[in-house]
């Protein structure tokens, strides 16, 4: 071997030190002037002999230097992948050379990643089960632009960094590389070292599409997802459909403690599918909203401190059992929604936080980069890597696991620049206001980008402020959300049912106001996790008065809050009026369906999600004000609310709701048709649990001068009755 076929001494010194920033110039197959040669690294070998793909000898290799550089002369013709048998004193073993094999990326990948444009990221960034040039292994590839230099490392190559160092691609940041010996279910991580030459703490895979289970954090190779889907009926009907003007109606879980196995651990995503879904559909509602199930390190977050967004927890089984779960939901009629959290990241050193030894995926000025509220990093939402990171991710989930919307955390805290920080501990934007420009951007692009290339798929936000047009279409102006929830409508309610009746007359406005804005945005009404936790109890809890008055408010409540206008999501446990303030180590309290006024409560969401889906009047026109007319709004001494909602083609309903103990008798409420009008439910019915006060199941509205029709009426002590007109 001449000495120009020689690695360089500098070369050989970084290789072996796990330092050279381009290890693809140094080791595999390189020609040099008419002869090709190989170099390997080859920890604890003594002698190596190169093999083609075909098996076929074509070369000894000779220690350079004792930690296990090895390289020699080929007898090939033409570059191609080896083979390499090594041996020492304990035996043999072979390996297929990652380094004589070409890049798995091309230049259009490079294109559209640089432009930020690229909507299947997932396709080529993380680990990528497949055949690349005669050989099966995994494809690793990653983003991390400032580092100096990234290997991916696992059990095969005894997470040695040295041994697999990858390939740059300089003009993306784009780490690469193909290791033929490596299968699905292996654990892996990254080392970087960082600009700095410091070696940073193993992360995981940004783009991992399954993860360890906690407390272990690695990413695991995942094969593609191999599910036969068989749920075309399902989401052809929500692609066709104007979501507004369906009937939504929402169960909110927690998927680790709506139920546990009898020694206390999650339930399977098998296991869910065969309870949680027969027990949603026979409910009445329409979707499951999960927290978020994407990998997490700490069961207190909820999963809303999210580490692994690509990867379904392993908390719940591995990710063909979400596939399969969501198949059977959609298969029994119901929707999937999942909550997603772009607004912010944890700061665990596997995490994404300074992932290549600089503020990558964060700002670095915490003043833009850090959140008080949650000891969290902030997205630099200005940065196109990171946009498209989130951009792709909600399309992963839309594309390979088919849900059906997502629901985005916290977008408060990321449109304004200021949220929860005082004077001086945040930067205007370039002009000079409060406003999060980037962030606007880019949930403008995800929401373009989710409903361009998913019709039938939902976005919803969870925005607690003013913001304007967050539901409107982004062409308008708008954020280009689907739904938004409607925090005011939770607020306001639950603080007005917080109070003695004989109060509440001096807090009508409190109910009316909001039917000011009910329709400046399509609204989602949630009586959500956020309202029974950290000591403020449960909705149950929450109500005024003894044992009795507290059932029968929560009764009338849910039948105000279905006769309302908006889409509505309830939590688990709220249903049978859950006692305990929830936790996540626990299961819900099923035990207390055995009592009937918990099974009434039940009973009474059972049929008003029927009658709120049955009816057109109750959902056709949810978001429209033409849907909605006040028949009484100013009778705060009695504490009574009566409306109407309206169709295009079914009949009209009445929601009449009387939030004292009071009964009112001969009780006139103007309607606008003479007739029969049916009372198609009464929350102060015996069989919910009520007194059983009500109307015969009929009323008779009558002509009265000049004002229409009246009807006379029994109003039952804290109830809500509904009243079709039947002609």
């Amino acid at each position: 071997m001449g000495e120009t076929e020689r690695a360089a001494e500098g070369d050989v010194r970084a290789i072996v030190a796990g330092r050279h920033g381009d290890p693809f110039a140094v080791l595999g197959v390189q020609k040099i002037g008419a002869v090709f040669v190989a170099r390997c690294f080859v920890p604890h070998a003594e002698s190596v002999t190169a093999y083609t793909l075909q098996g076929k000898a074509c070369g000894d290799l000779t220690r350079r230097d004792d930690a296990g550089f090895f390289e020699g002369r080929l007898s090939i013709r033409k570059r191609q992948p080896i083979r390499l048998k090594a041996s020492n004193a304990s035996g043999e073993w072979w390996l297929t050379d990652p380094y004589s094999f070409g890049p798995v990326l091309g230049p259009m990948d490079d294109y559209y990643i640089a432009e930020g444009s690229h909507l299947r990221l997932f396709d080529k960034l993380g680990a990528h089960v497949l055949s690349h040039e005669g050989a099966d292994g995994v494809h690793f590839a990653v983003w991390a632009p400032n580092a100096e230099r990234v290997s991916v490392v696992g059990p095969f190559n005894d997470w040695d960094g040295r041994r697999h160092p990858m390939r740059s691609r300089h003009d993306t940041g784009i780490w690469e590389i193909f290791l033929p010996d490596v299968g699905e279910g292996q654990p892996y991580k990254y080392e970087l070292i960082g600009p700095d030459g410091v070696k940073l703490p193993l992360k995981a895979d940004p783009f991992a599409f399954r993860s360890e289970l906690r407390p272990a954090t690695a990413s695991i190779v995942a094969g593609p997802l191999e599910h036969e889907w068989g749920d075309d009926a399902h989401r052809s009907y929500w692609r066709k459909a104007d979501q507004r003007r369906e009937a939504i109606s929402i169960y909110e879980v927690h998927p680790g403690s709506w139920q546990r196995r009898d020694d206390g651990t999650f339930l399977s995503w098998d296991e869910l599918a065969e309870r949680l879904i027969p027990y949603t559909v026979d409910t009445g509602f329409t979707h499951i909203e999960f927290l978020p199930i994407s990998e997490h390190p700490y069961d207190p977050s909820w999963g809303y401190q999210t580490t692994g967004l690509y990867a379904p927890t392993a908390r719940f089984g591995d990710p063909e059992g979400f596939a399969r779960f969501v198949e059977g939901a959609h298969r029994a009629g119901l929707g999937v929604i999942l909550d997603w959290v772009p607004a912010h990241f944890p700061v665990d050193e596997h995490g994404l936080a300074k992932f290549d030894g600089t503020a990558l995926y964060e700002h670095a000025d915490p003043r833009k980069g850090f959140h008080p509220d949650w000891n969290t990093a902030i997205y630099n939402f200005g940065r196109r890597e990171v946009v498209s990171f989130l951009v792709n991710n909600a399309l992963y989930w839309a594309e390979k696991f088919h849900v059906d919307g997502l629901r985005v955390d916290a977008v408060a805290s990321m449109l304004y620049l200021d949220y929860s920080r005082k004077e001086g501990e945040w930067i205007p934007n370039e002009r000079g206001g409060r406003e999060n420009l980037e962030a606007v951007s880019f949930l403008q692009q995800m929401n373009t980008a989710v409903y361009g290339t998913h019709p039938g798929v939902i976005t919803i936000a969870e925005e607690s402020t003013s913001w304007p047009k967050v539901s409107q279409p982004v062409h308008e102006g708008g954020l280009g959300f689907g739904f938004k929830w409607n925090m005011g409508f939770m607020h306001d309610t639950l603080a007005y049912l917080a109070r003695e009746p004989i109060y509440r007359k001096h807090h009508h406005n409190e109910i009316t106001f909001g039917l000011v804005y009910a329709f400046s945005e399509n609204f989602v009404l949630p009586l959500s996790h956020d309202e029974v936790v950290h000591g403020k109890g449960t909705l149950l809890t929450k109500m005024a008065g003894d044992d009795w008055q507290k059932f029968a408010t929560l009764r009338a409540y849910y039948g105000f809050m279905w006769g309302y206008p908006g889409k509505k999501l309830l939590f688990m446990g709220q249903e049978f009026a859950q006692r305990a303030e929830w936790s996540e180590e626990r299961a819900l309290d099923w035990h207390l369906l055995d009592s009937a006024p918990h099974a009434g409560v039940r009973q009474v969401v059972r049929d008003l999600n029927h009658l709120y889906r049955s009816r057109s009047a109750l959902h056709e026109r949810d978001c429209e004000p033409d849907g909605f007319d006040w028949l009484i709004a100013d009778d705060s001494e009695n504490s009574v609310f009566a409306w109407l909602r309206k169709t295009l083609d079914g009949n009209p309903i009445a929601v009449i709701t009387n939030f004292t103990p009071v009964p009112r008798y001969d009780y006139k409420v103007p309607l606008p048709r003479q007739g029969k009008w049916r009372e198609i439910i009464n929350t102060d019915a015996e069989v919910y649990g009520g007194s059983g006060l009500g109307n015969g199941g009929m009323v008779v509205a009558d002509f009265a001068d000049g004002e229409g029709a009246l009807a006379s009426l029994t109003l039952p002590p804290l109830a809500t009755i509904m009243l079709e007109f039947i002609g």
